[in-house]
């Protein structure tokens, strides 16, 4: 997935500045597609030469105008193809996994806190992404179908995390760290 079709994924029910589509990115989307601030910035400028993106300017008493981005006709339909093409299965890139095909008497407590800060991370991510559950998808079969899409990648975030958690819990205990 391009991080173009992220964005447009994005503006799909609103009008949002480049602010608070990154803003909204960090707490949303930004869990399973991760991007700069610059690069969505860069993307919003491609998109509204594609004229995939409408732009308007808006005022704002005290501070500087701001741009308010909007998805177009073109860029719906732009949208809709990707949705309907094949779905690519990116793979991981994660150093920490790489440092374990490097484990050895010396370096093994320094990865086992590895795993224990990443573990401590996940925890950390998984009561918010319990606490977005909770909050706006207690009912998933009353929801409507564009907010079930956004509970089922929630859902899989939750289930991917719980089996990280149970894989740390596995290595520290191999790594006898626990």
């Amino acid at each position: 997935m391009a991080l173009a079709h992220a964005i447009m994924t994005a503006l799909l029910e609103d009008d949002l500045s480049g602010y608070e589509l990154a803003r909204d990115f960090e707490t949303s989307l930004g869990f399973f597609w991760q991007a700069s601030h610059q690069q969505i910035y860069l993307e919003l400028r491609k998109l509204s030469d594609k004229q995939w993106l409408s732009k308007r300017e808006v005022s704002q008493r005290g501070k500087p105008n701001k741009i308010v981005y909007g998805l177009t006709k073109a860029g719906r339909e732009a949208l809709a193809a990707w949705v309907y093409s094949s779905t690519r299965t990116q793979a991981g890139k994660d150093d920490l996994l790489v440092k374990l095909y490097n484990l050895d008497p010396g370096n093994t407590a320094h990865l086992a806190g590895e795993i224990t800060a990443r573990r401590e991370e996940m925890m950390r991510r998984l009561y918010l992404y319990e606490k977005i559950r909770r909050r706006h998808y207690s009912d998933p079969e009353s929801l409507p179908t564009r907010r079930k899409g956004v509970y089922l990648a929630l859902s899989l975030g939750i289930a991917q995390g719980e089996r990280f958690l149970a894989w740390c819990d596995e290595a520290l205990v191999l790594l006898g760290t626990v």
